[in-house]
C-alpha cells in the first residue's frame, strides 16, 4: 500500500507538467519499487495507465464547467453552446491518438515500458519542447479555447500521437504542438487537459479489458490506493502548473528532462 501511495504521488505531481508521468512511474517503479514482482508485468503496466484516472478526475473537478458546456449542460459567459469550442474539437483532437493507440497497443505494452525507451523519449520530447518555444509564433493568435479551429485541433491531435511512447509526455507533446500552431501556452494546456479526459478513460478501459485475465482481486486495493493518491496530489498540483506554464513556458521542463535523461543513462548504460 505504501508503494501504491508513492506511485500515486509521482503520478499526481508529474501528470500536468510536460515531463511524462508514465515515464516517471516507470523510472520510480523499475528502479526502486518494482511492482511487477508482485503484480506481474501486464497488471503493473495497466496500473501505470489506470492510476492516471485519478489525475483525470482532478481535471474533471477543475474544469467541470467547461466539460459540462461541451454537452450543453452549462453556460459559458451566459451563452449556451454558442461559443466555438465544443465537443467536436475534443473528438477531432483525440481521434489520431485513439487510432494509433489501438493499432500499436501490443507493441507499446511489449517493447516501450522500460527505462531505456523512456530515456530516449525524455530527450525526444525535450527537443520538441525547445523547438516549440524557439520557433513558435512570437505573438500567439489563439488566446482562448473558443478560438481554436477544427484543423488546429486535428494538428495538435496528430502531435499527441507521439505521447503513446512512454516518457514522451502527453502534455509535453500537445502543448508543444499547440504552441507551434499558434496557441498561447495556457490555452494549449487547457486544451491538453480537457482532451485527456476521454482519452485516458478509454485507454484505461482498453488496458484493463486486455489484461483482465492477468489480474486478480488481490490487485484491487493496490489500484484503489494509487488512484486516490493520484487524485489528491493532482488537485494540489494542477492549478499551480496552469499558473506556472504561462510564465516559464516549456524551456525549464525541457532542461529538466534532458538532465534526468543524462542521470538515468549514467546508471543504466555505464
Amino acid at each position: 500500500m505504501i508503494k501504491a501511495l508513492i506511485l500515486g504521488f509521482v503520478e499526481g505531481m508529474t501528470e500536468f507538467a510536460p515531463v511524462s508521468s508514465t515515464g516517471h512511474l516507470i523510472i520510480v517503479d523499475d528502479m526502486w519499487l518494482k511492482s511487477e514482482e508482485f503484480l506481474g508485468k501486464y497488471p503493473a503496466n495497466t496500473f501505470k495507465i489506470v492510476i492516471q484516472l485519478g489525475s483525470i478526475l482532478a481535471v474533471v473537478v477543475v474544469f467541470w464547467k467547461r466539460l459540462l458546456s461541451l454537452i450543453g449542460l452549462h453556460k459559458i459567459d451566459g451563452k449556451k453552446m454558442n461559443h466555438r469550442f465544443n465537443l467536436l474539437h475534443v473528438i477531432v483532437g483525440m481521434l489520431p491518438a485513439v487510432i494509433f493507440g489501438f493499432a500499436f497497443k501490443d507493441f507499446i505494452d511489449d517493447h516501450l515500458f522500460s527505462i531505456n525507451t523512456v530515456i530516449y523519449a525524455l530527450v525526444a520530447g525535450a527537443i520538441l519542447m525547445i523547438v516549440a518555444d524557439k520557433f513558435g509564433p512570437k505573438r500567439p493568435t489563439i488566446n482562448s479555447l473558443d478560438e481554436i479551429s477544427y484543423m488546429q485541433a486535428l494538428k495538435i491531435g496528430l502531435v499527441q500521437c507521439l505521447s503513446l511512447w512512454p516518457g514522451f509526455s502527453r502534455s509535453g507533446a500537445t502543448i508543444s504542438g499547440g504552441v507551434l500552431f499558434g496557441l498561447n501556452h495556457r490555452t494549449a494546456a487547457d486544451f491538453t487537459f480537457i482532451m485527456a479526459v476521454p482519452i485516458m478513460v478509454g485507454a484505461s478501459l482498453v488496458s484493463v479489458l486486455k489484461n483482465w485475465e492477468h489480474m486478480t482481486m488481490d490487485h484491487l486495493s493496490f489500484y484503489v490506493v494509487g488512484f486516490v493518491s493520484a487524485f489528491i496530489f493532482s488537485l494540489l498540483s494542477i492549478r499551480f502548473f496552469l499558473a506556472l506554464i504561462s510564465k516559464v513556458k516549456l524551456m525549464p521542463f525541457a532542461i529538466y528532462r534532458i538532465v534526468l535523461a543524462i542521470v538515468l543513462a549514467f546508471f543504466v548504460f555505464l
